[in-house]
């Protein structure tokens, strides 16, 4: 194994302590990271905008002394912007569109050290748990390259898998931290509603739906990052309740007996398939012999509802971001200019009312509420983060006839994550398990709102318990 594949399998945090001992500077990681994505990329199709010199500009600095400084990071191209280069969101409509200004986020991930490498693939506008945008083309998954990555965030997740960066961004608005996580064998923490800031051009999206981070390979990755980047930007309508310390004071701290309740059984009563049923009683089984109290039992959530209100939330969301688009670019949008899904769903959203739209805001706030006496009882509530382990690539398309095929799809594979963005509490996606194809299968943990410290708590002791970080898919050392 060479010293680049070695260096590359390095979490964040060893990255840095590097460059902090000067036993590598900044540009050497970052040109170890370019070389990796020019070697990798071509089979993947992870990256869509290199930011290559920028890159090598910034790392010879100087760069802000921050927990993070001179790793090589990559941008989900998704409401993240970066002044000066083209944010195109998987969308034709956007390909030539360059912000002015960096997000709220953008900042504070410079500020901690970090350095911007390049942009990754999404899903047009991020609507799909999976990442083929027609403007693009699919990124391939690491482990079966006939697989999806999952979306929207399947593009920063190849690349973490195969060591392009050992961190990316992502975002969440029904699971698009977790569903890659999940495929791509990775840790996937969903934060608490109003953690990270969505400013300065919104101050939530979807009526608090989305929420901002990343996919990692180390849990103390993810609570460092969470650290740097957390915290209400100025106006912001509401944030998330402040830690009692630091993330990363929690990762190794000891979390107590746990009252872990788990379920293989979707809300909705879709089947879940044997390895995704497997990976949970296994999870399962590891929080009992760590001690934890474990029992069957689930929430009640009226599955109905859920979908029908979360899909008028989406479709007119749908309909606002197309509608921003037009005002930022300062052209008529048509139906030629968007994948055949995005515009059947963004007119489905221009016919809901205002009075329609505010009642399933107010059904997915009573689905809260029911969820949340639930965790009176509970710490912890485990589900499998998918119904079905990756699917083939194609799955997602639009039928003849049936341009909402994919929305459909999405459903059936993704039962449990969009629960947790109705009710904004922070959840996660643990590699706990890969079935006899090789493909990962992530198990999904859901923490009451505002307290990520336990989830990480956990996630290092299960990462302890169970370690990941070893398993590379073959992918990552292809010449």
């Amino acid at each position: 194994m060479s010293l680049l594949h070695e260096l590359a399998f390095l979490d964040a945090t060893a990255q840095a302590e590097l460059v902090h001992r000067k036993q590598l500077k900044p540009v050497e990681l970052v040109d170890a990271a370019i070389a990796r994505i020019e070697r990798l990329n071509p089979a993947l199709n992870a990256v869509i905008t290199p930011m290559f010199e920028l890159a090598r500009a910034a790392a010879h600095g100087p760069l802000p002394d921050g927990p993070f400084r001179g790793v090589p990071f990559l941008l989900k191209d998704l409401l993240a912007s970066y002044a000066g280069v083209r944010m195109a969101s998987g969308s034709s409509f956007l390909k030539e569109f360059v912000p002015e200004h960096d997000s709220e986020l953008v900042v504070r991930l410079k500020r901690a050290g970090l350095v911007i490498v390049g942009k990754t693939n999404t899903p047009e506008l991020g609507i799909l748990p999976t990442t083929e945008p027609s403007l693009f083309g699919p990124s391939r998954n690491p482990w079966v390259s006939g697989r999806i990555t999952g979306g929207s965030s399947g593009g920063s997740a190849a690349a973490v898998a195969t060591g392009m960066v050992p961190m990316a961004h992502a975002n969440d608005g029904g699971g698009s931290i977790r569903i890659p996580a999940s495929c791509c064998g990775l840790f996937g923490m969903k934060p608490t509603r109003g953690r990270n800031p969505l400013g300065p051009d919104f101050g939530d999206i979807m009526n608090g739906l989305v929420a901002e981070h990343a996919v990692t390979r180390s849990v103390r990755d993810s609570a460092g990052l969470l650290d740097a980047t957390a915290g209400p930007d100025t106006g912001d309508p509401y944030c998330a309740p402040p830690p009692a310390r630091p993330f990363l004071q929690e990762v190794g701290a000891d979390p107590g007996k746990l009252r872990i309740a788990f379920t293989t059984t979707a809300p909705s009563g879709v089947p879940i398939h044997a390895d995704c049923v497997c990976a949970v009683h296994e999870a399962a089984n590891l929080c009992s012999d760590l001690g934890h109290s474990v029992n069957e039992a689930a929430p009640t959530v009226d599955a109905e509802r859920l979908v029908n209100s979360f899909t008028a939330i989406w479709s007119v969301g749908c309909a606002q971001v197309i509608e921003g688009a037009a005002f930022l670019t300062g052209r008529k949008p048509a139906p030629d200019q968007f994948e055949e899904l995005t515009w059947v769903l963004a007119q489905q959203g221009h016919a809901i009312s205002g009075p329609a739209y505010l009642l399933a805001v107010n059904a997915l706030q009573g689905i809260a509420r029911q969820v949340a006496r639930f965790f009176a009882n509970y710490d912890i509530w485990l589900t499998p983060t998918l119904a079905e382990p990756p699917l083939p690539l194609g799955s997602f398309d639009a039928r003849p006839g049936n341009p909402l095929h994919g929305l459909q799809r999405a459903v059936a594979f993704v039962p449990f994550t969009p629960v947790c963005n109705a009710t904004g509490q922070p959840a996660m996606s643990v590699p706990l398990f890969w079935n006899a194809e090789g493909l990962p299968v992530g198990t999904h943990f859901v923490g009451r709102f505002g307290e990520e410290a336990t989830l990480f708590r956990l996630a290092a002791q299960l990462e302890t318990a169970r370690p990941w970080a070893a398993r590379c898919p073959a992918t990552s050392s292809a010449q």
